[in-house]
């Protein structure tokens, strides 16, 4: 009886480790489904437009503009320099467009460490205030000399250990895949309501654009138009 009873257990126990196992493989073909499944060009888009990340200007503007750039790029201090301001001044201190910064590491170890550098900064309420240091400099600084951390009213310790961890390096990772993936090929890459721009732009083809794209209920998601660089 007692050898009939332990059999029984046995079967049971054999039974309950085969359901487990069935109820892993499930769960792990529904994972690689899931990551598998096609990622379409308006989800890419809605990632670079509303992921967490630097931003100006009002949330609800009716247009979006999204910055891929690298801190030691010449053609992305350039945009800094001469057209960002403008556009600034005219769409988005203006309420009718809002920009988005996010990262396109194309240069190097360093520029992934300006853009680490810049995020840390960030978590001070001071990206901004950094990622116009980092153009003035052409992307290098001494990222913790204690002087430009007063200058920049940064918190040196807190700035220093976020710096160590390494815990934006991932995010900025991802978006570098993200431009990838909506088809930039060089910084400074733009998105304007889903429509990629590749180069270094005049305020004059910014203006053009975001006057068209106002009039416009919306714009559809194209593929990449390549404006000479200039």
């Amino acid at each position: 009886m007692a050898a009939s009873v332990r059999a029984v257990k046995s079967r049971v126990a054999l039974l309950w480790s085969l359901i487990l196992s069935l109820a892993v493989i499930a769960l792990f073909n529904e994972q690689v489904r899931a990551e598998q499944a096609p990622v379409s060009r308006e989800m890419l888009v809605a990632e670079a437009e509303r992921a967490p990340g630097a931003a100006k200007g009002r949330p609800d503007a009716p247009i979006t503009i999204v910055e891929f750039s690298d801190f030691q790029c010449s053609y992305c201090r350039k945009f800094w320099k001469e057209t960002l301001p403008k556009i600034e001044a005219e769409y988005i201190d203006t309420g009718k467009a809002r920009f988005v910064y996010r990262h396109f590491v194309a240069l190097g170890p360093f520029s992934e460490r300006a853009a680490e550098a810049a995020e840390c900064a960030g978590e001070q309420g001071r990206f901004w205030t950094y990622h116009d240091r980092l153009f003035e400099s052409t992307g290098r600084l001494a990222l913790t000399d204690a002087q430009l951390m007063e200058e920049l009213g940064l918190d040196a310790t807190a700035f220093d250990a976020c710096l160590r961890s390494g815990r934006h390096a991932e995010r900025i990772g991802r978006e570098t895949q993200l431009a990838r993936r909506l088809g930039a090929s060089g910084t400074p890459a733009f998105l304007i309501d889903g429509k990629l721009l590749i180069g270094a732009h005049p305020f004059e083809t910014f203006r053009r654009i975001l006057d068209a794209s106002a009039n416009r209920p919306s714009v559809p998601a194209a593929g990449p138009a390549t404006v000479p660089r200039r």
